[in-house]
């Protein structure tokens, strides 16, 4: 279960992402987490994935 707070979810996901996963797509299927509506969520706050970075920034 992913947090419901915008910002705990960002760090949730950045830690998992670079604690855990290979990239997004792997940590969305892992967690059954429809990837557009978690890049919606946390572009509402102005981050947005970057790949070369493996995190939200």
């Amino acid at each position: 279960m992913l947090p419901k707070d915008p910002y705990i979810l960002l760090s949730f996901v950045n830690a998992r992402l670079r604690d855990q996963y290979a990239d997004l797509e792997d940590l969305c299927a892992s967690l059954d987490v429809d990837e557009t509506s978690l890049r919606e969520t946390l572009a509402g706050l102005d981050y947005h994935y970057d790949p070369a970075y493996h995190q939200f920034v």
